[in-house]
């Protein structure tokens, strides 16, 4: 990421921030999970917010794009999107499918993901200063 830091991305690192808030905060190991898998998914835009150019396509998922215009992210990318399914399933209410290991695991994975992409945009913001 190079050049100023669009406010867009900015709001969306702290939605990510808020949402791991919620995370943390959540005694249900569903909404604990998807709360922690939407605050990564708030990060993940941020830097689409910054690499995306607009056009038309096929449709991707956030995850999808990221892997395509962040490659160094893949591996990121890759888990996240395999936590997609038991995101709309806690949020659908779908508890039994989450153990609270799972739970913490997104959550902890989650967290270093929005930290190292609010350390990306840091070093982008502090090259553009």
């Amino acid at each position: 990421m190079s050049g100023p830091v669009p406010q867009a991305t900015r709001d969306l690192l702290a939605d990510a921030g808020r949402g791991l808030g919620r995370a943390v905060a959540a005694q249900d190991v569903a909404e604990r999970y998807a709360a922690a898998h939407l605050a990564a998914l708030r990060a993940a835009a941020a830097v689409l917010s910054t690499r995306a150019q607009p056009g038309r396509g096929r449709r991707a998922s956030a995850w999808d794009l990221l892997a395509r215009l962040a490659p160094e992210l893949g591996e990121w990318a890759a888990f996240f999107a395999a936590g997609s399914a038991k995101r709309q399933a806690a949020e659908a209410g779908i508890s039994r499918l989450i153990s609270a290991r799972e739970a913490d695991d997104m959550l902890r994975q989650a967290a270093e993901f929005v930290e190292l992409i609010e350390q990306k945009v840091g070093r982008a913001a502090s090259r553009s200063a």
